[in-house]
């Protein structure tokens, strides 16, 4: 388990699907399985027929059945766009999206269940495209206009270009006319009587921050960010001028104009009607205000509404809006956690879902758990529970006896915002704004907080190890507010009622998840990146190398000789640590959605909390030629250290038959642990750790390999 540094949270769409796999940018990386299709943001919305085709950001391009506005289902979908997809347009059998990171994207949708990228033209930062004749007309950001031939949609060029002076966001045609809503710039009248050279004519309210323009008859109808409806007369392009105003506080994103109303929408109070039959005098007629809005299309005698979802509004009488469907289930996977043939899912607002993980190419959802009111933002899984940190009503303590049917058994509101959760025997470390707590479970049904020590930061993620737990203490909370910390915290948890932190390493980094194997500890960052950290010495642990391919590192799990990186921005990336203060990339997946956690079951396979999905994927080293015979032993195995006797180091190596949790510690002759070597999940097959004498004295020592039902020992010998 893994918990990640908080971002903004936006509400998703939940669809349960065994879905088609599609090829995104990877490296000895490959994807075997997946389940859900959850959408980002819903951006805009095209319709045509009975099919909504919905830009849904990073989940990019949604396609949804409206038949039956009341039943809506998804039918088709593509998210393998790298960008967000933020406004769409339809042509013949193609879609053409304006990705917000990545320019156009052209899609054929021929097939609508199965939508496809035929062509990219990289234009910069693309807010939206409409499509006149044989040219696609792009609002380009700070790019102004840019005109792409589409002749041969699967072949875009840039044939054309107008920087306007400010950050353009919207575009539509009329004519031989280009109205551009340009933000800091107003309205921009651009002449593309000849397409490859847009030449500006006029322009109306330069200072006015202007997000979206429709035009209807004689007029620029424009959607002002803060202000509201502003009414342009365009009967002359090369000199409008307002007409009319209708002004409105909030947050306004698009107007569509159907008759003699303008349908406006608003971030906060969802979609606002003002009657437009006397232009010059604009007056509010209708609210539908039980959502916030992004988008709004009109077809027909429907308004079809986006933001969280997609709202279908019938507008036969406009000011008397009636909603007859809307489609949204939402949550967002946020961590996962393995055991045995089963996946754990923390899935936000929509509980707790079990999978059933045997056949990783054909997943099924078996179970789930659902509270209702809660936030389920982490799971760790122990014997017969699964441990569920909930943002907002703490530890929740579910049976998974019979994973087809969890059952909550108890539950513990600890600390303010908890957020993260670790097990070991008898007791949760739950880690949240200022402290690190720590409670009983010894009776699950009645779980209670036994002790806490303070943090000065957030404790974004918790690992422990031993008589250790080492905290990832997080500079900022989960509402991006400055909480202090910002490093690694160690807390000394040898007495679970008095914990007491030992030694810190670092200062006011934004670090956000741990992971401890052998004598370092893996910490990485949102703006961190990956740092390693010796903690041979707990109370005096320091950095020893920090690896910076990545500045969106919200996860790790190590593995054997390798790490596994949950990069938000770039998915999967899995770094060789067999010299661990040198690790080096060996391979990465650019995983379709934004990958949050990342575990690693017994068989090798990772799972990645997603945000839109659950992926299943699998590594392989092309640079490791081992025999495989030979490496997996045939027993469980502890192996004579060497050199034995040793004077400084010594080399500790033991084989497993199988993956397991396992547990390596050095004693002394009295039966007193001195210092523990392993403790965690260990794939099968042979490793190795190092031991270094310097804090130790000489003499003869114990060292004991524990797995679930063996147990192996072996003596040292220290001589200085």
């Amino acid at each position: 388990m893994r918990n990640i540094p908080f971002l903004p949270l936006i509400v998703c769409v939940l669809i349960f699907a065994n879905t088609p796999l599609f090829a995104q940018d990877h490296e000895n990386v490959e994807q075997v399985g997946r389940i859900y299709n959850q959408w980002d943001f819903a951006y805009d919305v095209f319709v045509r027929d009975e099919l909504a085709y919905v830009a849904a950001g990073v989940s990019g391009l949604q396609i949804v059945d409206i038949s039956n506005p009341e039943n809506q289902e998804i039918i088709g979908y593509w998210d393998d766009n790298p960008g967000i997809a933020c406004n769409i347009v339809l042509s013949n059998e193609y879609a053409y999206i304006a990705d917000m990171q990545g320019g156009l994207r052209v899609l054929s949708i021929a097939d609508p269940v199965h939508p496809s990228e035929v062509a990219h033209c990289n234009t910069g930062s693309a807010k939206c495209v409409t499509i006149s004749g044989a040219y696609a007309y792009i609002a380009d950001g700070d790019s102004g206009l840019v005109v792409i031939l589409i002749a041969d949609p699967e072949h875009p060029q840039v044939v054309g270009n107008y920087d306007t002076p400010g950050s353009a966001y919207s575009v539509t045609i009329s004519g031989n006319i280009a109205y551009l809503a340009d933000r800091e710039g107003g309205l921009r009248v651009i002449s593309i009587s000849d397409p490859e050279n847009p030449e500006e004519i006029g322009y109306c309210n330069e200072n006015s921050f202007f997000n979206d323009v429709t035009i209807s008859g004689e007029y620029a109808y424009i959607a002002d960010l803060n202000d509201g409806l502003h009414i342009i007369s365009i009967v002359n392009p090369e000199h409008p001028y307002e007409v009319g105003y209708f002004e409105m506080h909030g947050y306004f994103n698009s107007v569509e104009v159907s008759g003699d109303y303008a349908y406006i929408t608003e971030s906060d109070s969802g979609l606002r009607v003002i009657s437009i039959a006397d232009p010059e005098n604009p007056v509010e007629v209708e609210r539908f205000d039980r959502r916030s809005a992004w988008n709004v299309t009109i077809s027909g005698n429907y308004a079809y509404i986006s933001l969280l979802g997609l709202s279908i509004v019938s507008i036969a009488n406009p000011e008397q809006l009636d909603e007859i469907g809307y489609f949204r289930t939402p949550g967002f996977v946020s961590n996962v956690a393995t055991c045995g043939d089963y996946a754990y899912v923390a899935n936000f607002v929509n509980g707790l879902r079990i999978l059933s993980v045997a056949d990783p190419e054909l997943l099924e959802e078996v179970g789930y758990y659902d509270s209702q009111g809660g936030w389920y933002y982490s799971v760790v899984v122990s014997g017969e529970y699964a441990y569920v940190m909930d943002l907002i009503r703490g530890l929740r303590i579910i049976s998974i006896v019979d994973p087809e049917n969890p059952e909550e058994i108890g539950n513990c509101n600890v600390i303010d915002m908890p957020y993260s959760v670790a097990v070991s025997n008898d007791y949760a470390y739950i880690g949240g704004q200022n402290a690190l707590s720590v409670i009983s479970i010894d009776d699950p049904e009645y779980p209670e907080v036994i002790g806490q020590c303070n943090i000065p930061g957030y404790a974004s993620d918790v690992v422990v190890l031993g008589d250790y737990a080492y905290v990832a203490d997080g500079q900022f909370n989960r509402n991006g507010e400055y909480a202090g910390g910002g490093s690694l915290r160690i807390i000394s948890i040898a007495d679970p009622q008095n914990p007491m932190e030992i030694g810190y390493c670092g200062e006011r980094w934004q670090v956000g998840s741990v992971e401890v194997f052998g004598d370092y500890a893996y910490v990485t960052g949102f703006e961190a990146g990956l740092r390693i950290i010796s903690i041979t010495d707990p109370e005096n642990p320091h950095e020893v190398n920090r690896y910076n391919a990545t500045n969106t590192a919200m996860d790790i799990v190590v593995s054997g000789d390798y790490a596994y990186l949950a990069d938000h921005i770039n998915g999967i990336r899995v770094l060789s640590i067999s010299d661990p203060e040198n690790p080096e990339e060996v391979g990465y997946y650019d995983t379709p959605g934004e990958a949050y956690s990342v575990t690693v079951s017994e068989d090798g396979l990772i799972f990645v909390a997603d945000f839109t999905n659950l992926g299943i994927y699998r590594f392989t080293d092309p640079n490791k030629v081992d025999d495989p015979a030979a490496s997996i032993p045939e027993e469980f195995t502890l192996f004579a250290a060497y050199p034995n006797p040793f004077n400084s180091t010594t080399t500790i190596t033991f084989g497993l038959d199988k993956s397991a949790p396992m547990r390596l510690a050095l004693y002394d002759m009295t039966g007193r642990e001195v210092r523990t070597l392993f403790d965690g999940y260990s794939q099968a097959g042979f490793h190795s750790v190092n031991l270094s004498a310097d804090d130790l004295s000489s003499g003869f020592y114990i060292v004991k390999l524990e797995g679930s039902k063996q147990t192996a020992v072996r003596t040292l010998s220290l001589v200085k």
